[in-house]
């Protein structure tokens, strides 16, 4: 690609090297990203190269967290393990939902995060990627937990438009992302319809955030990339990534952050596992915390 975007090399925003980084997310004026599988939540908040603030230590595999609501008592829903969970302050997790518990399949939770008004949604997979054995769960502000989407594999996402009434949603397992109308005043689904599909030797979409424009950013996982996709489905740009398995993509502070993965790599290079991170003209919203519209 040519232009801003191009001219900054990508640096490493801390100093670690994780086995399955994702889940990046602008909130409180810092990054906050997981490290999936040992069930870390940790925060950047001047991405000067050293190390973050490890917030939450779960000892379960972490897909995705947000912030609870000022003055709630819990501080963050999360969507961990089986579940999903409210977590307070100095206590075990407060479960919601624990769809994952199904006898003779081990299931857990995987990437998510909250819509515009304030509801969290995360997708659920099996632990070897079964085909069709995962959902995705909506929690409505009084913390009931709806399925709302079955027969997925390795969903991904979702993002939503600014205004809440667009989500995407990807399968990452076929390559697959799939838009929904969402009613803002409940968080219903309409009928979903195909947005794009990434052949398996460009990778495979992962993560993905939707910026001011209304264009989808996707982590290509396996593909060293992250795509652009305009509102019509149409490819604005494609950026190289220094590591074959980007995870997740977000923006905030005039930067660019992209998590990676040194999980199933042979041989991973220097850059794999980082948080990296880069100048930008783009504007995306903060994440919006549990329970409370942006």
């Amino acid at each position: 690609m040519s232009g801003p975007e191009g001219a900054s090399p990508w640096r490493p925003c801390v100093g670690g090297r994780y086995q399955l980084a994702e889940g990046a997310r602008w909130a409180e004026g810092g990054l906050l990203f997981v490290d999936l599988l040992r069930g870390d939540l940790y925060r950047s908040r001047d991405c000067s190269g050293g190390p973050p603030e490890r917030v939450l230590r779960l000892g379960m595999p972490l897909g995705a967290a947000a912030r609870a609501p000022a003055g709630a008592s819990a501080g963050w829903i999360v969507a961990a393990g089986p579940g999903i969970a409210l977590l307070h302050s100095g206590a075990g997790p407060h479960w919601l939902a624990r769809p994952g518990d199904r006898p003779g399949r081990a299931m857990r939770m995987n990437d998510g995060g909250c819509d515009p008004s304030g509801r969290f949604w995360a997708g659920s997979m099996d632990a070897e990627a079964a085909p069709g054995a995962g959902s995705l769960y909506r929690t409505d502000h009084d913390g009931t937990v709806h399925e709302t989407l079955d027969g997925l594999t390795v969903p991904n996402g979702p993002a939503f438009s600014g205004d809440g009434r667009v989500m995407y949603l990807a399968d990452s397992a076929h390559g697959t992302i799939s838009r929904y109308a969402v009613d803002v005043a409940t968080g219903g689904l309409m009928a979903g319809e195909p947005f794009a599909t990434v052949p398996p030797s460009e990778g495979r979409p992962d993560g993905m955030t939707v910026d001011v424009a209304g264009n989808l950013w996707v982590a290509l996982w396996g593909g060293g990339q992250v795509r652009c996709y305009r509102p019509d489905g149409a490819v604005l740009l494609s950026m190289t990534v220094p590591t074959p398995h980007p995870s997740s993509v977000a923006f905030g502070g005039g930067r660019m952050f992209v998590t990676t993965a040194r999980h199933r790599l042979d041989l991973p290079g220097p850059l794999a596992g980082a948080v990296l991170a880069r100048p930008t003209r783009v504007v995306a919203p903060a994440a919006v915390p549990f329970g409370r519209a942006g």
